[in-house]
This record gives C-alpha cells, sequence and structure tokens, in this order.
C-alpha cells in the first residue's frame, strides 16, 4: 500500500475547512446583517423622533400663530364695547377652546366664585381690578395679603424720587451692597414684574401658593412641601403679590372735569336746565375732585347721574380701582371701605349685577361719609386689559402662553406689555388637559 501523498489534504480535513469556512462567512454575514439592521432601527427611530420634533414646531408655530389671533380678536371685542370704558359681558364673545385652524386658545381670566378653586375661569381680566404700585400709599400696600411692612416701605422708596429711607424701607445703600450691586430706580414702575428687584419682596411674597400665576389651584399647589410651591395643603388657592397689583391703569383725560365749574354748568344745563344745574352746583360747592364725590355731593338721583356719568373726568386719573370687578383683597386696601364694607360690596355685586351700569351702586352700600373717603381711589369704568392668552397647536401639542396689556384710554387700542408665561408651565387646569388628550386619541 502506497502511504498518502503529502501535497494532498484528506477528504475529511478538507470537509471540516469547508464547514470551518461557511461557518465563519455566516457569522460576519450575521454581524454585516446585524449592524446594518441596527443601522436602519438608528436611522428609523431618529427619523421618528426627527418627524415628532418637527411636528411639535409645526405646533408650537400653530399656537403662536393662535395667539397673534388672539389679540386681534381682543381689539374687535373692545372695538365693539357699547361705551368706551365699560367691561365686555362674557356672552358677547368666546373665551375658551377657541379653535383657529388646528390651533385653539383660551383666555385666562378671573372670577369671584368660591367653588371649583381648582377650575379655571376664562375671560379678558379688567386691570382695573388691581392696585396700581405707582400710585397706592403705604397704607393701601401693607393691607394686601402677604404684603410685609418692610416691602411696602422699600416699594414706597424704589418709586420716589428721593434717597430718604423710608421706616423699613431700602435705598441705594441696601441695593449696593448686594452681589451685583445696582442702584434704587427712584422713579414709576415700568412693570410688575420689577418687584423682583425691590428688597424684601422674595417669591413665595409674589407668588404665593399659585405658582404658574392662573388663579386656580393646582394639584402640585396642594400637596404641602411635596412639590414646589410650598404650601399649607388646605385645598384653596392663596396666590401672592402678583395677583393684585399693575401699573397699567389712567382714565381718559378728556370729558367734563368735576372740579371745572364752567364746564359742569355747560354739562348740567344741556341736560337737565338752568334751574336744575343751578341746583347741583350749589349743592356741590367749592368743587369736587373725584366722579364719585360728586355724585354724593350734587344731589343727583341715580337717573340723572347715568345720563352724564360717561362724560365726566375727575382730576386724577391715575390708579384708580374699578368696584365693580376688585377682589375683596383689593377692596379692603381703599380708604372708605377697608375690612368692614369689602364683603358687602362683593356680596352687593355677586346678587345685583344687573346695578353695576353705574358708580351709583356704592353708595347704596356704604355711607356717604365711607363713600366720600373711597371716592379718590374708585371708579366704575376701565380702559385697560389684560389678556392672558393661552394656545395648542395640533394634537394638543406646542403649548404656548403669552399676557398682553390692551389700553383704550386714548381712543384706540396700544399694547403696554407683552410678557411670555410658557416657562411657568400648563395653566389650563386638569379637565382641559383630559379633554386634549381624549381628543388626540380619537383622533
Amino acid at each position: 500500500m502506497k502511504p498518502p501523498s503529502l501535497g494532498r489534504i484528506a477528504p475529511t480535513a478538507l470537509g471540516q475547512t469547508r464547514q470551518a469556512t461557511n461557518g465563519s462567512v455566516l457569522i460576519i454575514v450575521m454581524w454585516v446583517s446585524f449592524g446594518l439592521v441596527s443601522l436602519a432601527l438608528y436611522f428609523a427611530q431618529a427619523m421618528s423622533l426627527e418627524m415628532r420634533a418637527a411636528d411639535n414646531r409645526a405646533a408650537a408655530l400653530e399656537a403662536e400663530q393662535a395667539i397673534a389671533g388672539a389679540a386681534r380678536y381682543v381689539t374687535n371685542i373692545l372695538a365693539r364695547l357699547p361705551e368706551p370704558g365699560q367691561i365686555p359681558e362674557l356672552n358677547t364673545y368666546r373665551a375658551e377652546a377657541v379653535l383657529v385652524g388646528d390651533a385653539t386658545f383660551w383666555f385666562i381670566g378671573r372670577s369671584d366664585r368660591t367653588t371649583a378653586v381648582d377650575v379655571p375661569a376664562f375671560g379678558l381680566v379688567d386691570e382695573a381690578s388691581k392696585l396700581n404700585l405707582n400710585t397706592a400709599t403705604l397704607a393701601m400696600l401693607e393691607a394686601l395679603p402677604r404684603m410685609t411692612p418692610e416691602l411696602a416701605a422699600a416699594i414706597i422708596d424704589w418709586r420716589d424720587g428721593d434717597d430718604e429711607v423710608t421706616d423699613g424701607g431700602a435705598e441705594a445703600t441696601t441695593y449696593m451692597r448686594l452681589n451685583p450691586a445696582y442702584q434704587c430706580k427712584n422713579t414709576n414702575f415700568e412693570s410688575v414684574a420689577e418687584l423682583r428687584l425691590v428688597a424684601g419682596a422674595y417669591l413665595e411674597i409674589l407668588f404665593g401658593e399659585d405658582a404658574n400665576l392662573n388663579g386656580v389651584l393646582d394639584s402640585n399647589e396642594n400637596d404641602g412641601d411635596v412639590s414646589t410651591p410650598s404650601d399649607n395643603r388646605d385645598g384653596t388657592i392663596e396666590p401672592g403679590l402678583f395677583e393684585y397689583l399693575t401699573v397699567h391703569t389712567r382714565q381718559p383725560t378728556t370729558g367734563t372735569n368735576v372740579s371745572n365749574p364752567q364746564q359742569l354748568a355747560s354739562l348740567l344745563t344741556d341736560r337737565f336746565g338752568a334751574q336744575r344745574a343751578n341746583q347741583v352746583l350749589a349743592s356741590i360747592g367749592p368743587g369736587a375732585g373725584s366722579v364719585l364725590e360728586f355724585y354724593v355731593r350734587s344731589g343727583l338721583t341715580r337717573e340723572e347721574f347715568i345720563q352724564i356719568e360717561s362724560s365726566l373726568v375727575g382730576t386724577n386719573g391715575v390708579g384708580l380701582v374699578n368696584v365693580n370687578t376688585a377682589s375683596e383683597a383689593v377692596l379692603r386696601c381703599i380708604p372708605g371701605i377697608g375690612t368692614t364694607n369689602a364683603a358687602s360690596l362683593v356680596g352687593y355685586r355677586q346678587s345685583n349685577a344687573d346695578k353695576l351700569n353705574t358708580l351709583a351702586w356704592l353708595t347704596e352700600v356704604i355711607s356717604r361719609a365711607d363713600a366720600l373717603a373711597a371716592a379718590p381711589w374708585v371708579t366704575g369704568r376701565t380702559y385697560q386689559f389684560s389678556a392672558d392668552i393661552a394656545a395648542v397647536g395640533r394634537h394638543g401639542r406646542g403649548y404656548r402662553r403669552v399676557k398682553m396689556i390692551i389700553d383704550t384710554s386714548e381712543g384706540s387700542f396700544t399694547f403696554r406689555e407683552r410678557r411670555d408665561l410658557t416657562q411657568f408651565g400648563w395653566a389650563l387646569g386638569r379637565q382641559v388637559r383630559e379633554t386634549l388628550l381624549l381628543a388626540k386619541d380619537i383622533k
């Protein structure tokens, strides 16, 4: 028998070599396939995320355009008022879930209600329902909820024109010790947000329990210290100072000034005749400083006063509080009303809505002396409104929120302020969120 040739491989060994080679190729192919599948999945996931991001950007753009549309809608609402200075009735315009293409917007409002504190109110907000930071006295500021005597004094020092420190207040020496240091402004506030610069204006004082500034009790605002903000978990919302303050309240300067006897005589004679005009002028005496003081001293009947009220202006039209819309907390700050009469006024408003068409109703609730004390600070008309607009785009995405102040005191529409509040988070309450999620699932 010949021995096997050294140049040939036995069939068995050859088969094993081929199997090993095939196995290696299979493993390589599997790894390559796995890599390709991984890349495909990666790019598919990336494309899915990019598509979702693009959809979210489109939804956000839709929400922004809806807010722009809502702002134009507000000017239309105010332009259709029967008389300047009136408050638009909620039943005359849409304030919630208003569709603009695929987007939806809401006007986040306020109300006197004491129930359903976790459900937002919707509507335009009367800026004259708040105290004006630039005109309120020290005593009025101190009467606000959460206000401290030190902060009230510091507010006076921030807006006055001197460097004299009000008792407990703060002037330049206080602010120059800070890091970074800055000067005390010593002139009027330009926005309520400027309060953040004032000594003693801590966040818990400014925001209270209302972390997102929507006026209602959200779940994180009723859980104690579990989440921000810290709250007392009592089932009610306790707002901070931002809820009660404004810098945008002024009345028109054109009209019959109640302190001008000649102008009054002309108006009264034209409406009631010379004899009645002389009676009224004699009752007023040297002249009134405000519209309510004029009414109290004039001896006019309610019906007579209504005929001329819209033509009258006072000597001071800046910072007046509208008693038809101000909250009880704000009414407590007004001289002559205070804690004694504030609750009575709110109660009367709620049960006599049909009688609020004139400032004269105030004298049916409080005494003559109290009405005269309150007269320099109150009005029954409003010319500045805030539109707190929240909007979402398609599928309830792209949430945006912007607050605008619209001024009509000069006869045209002027946007005094625009502030983006999106960073404060969802402000439309649980029910709206659930409704949007349900609509998304149905689609």
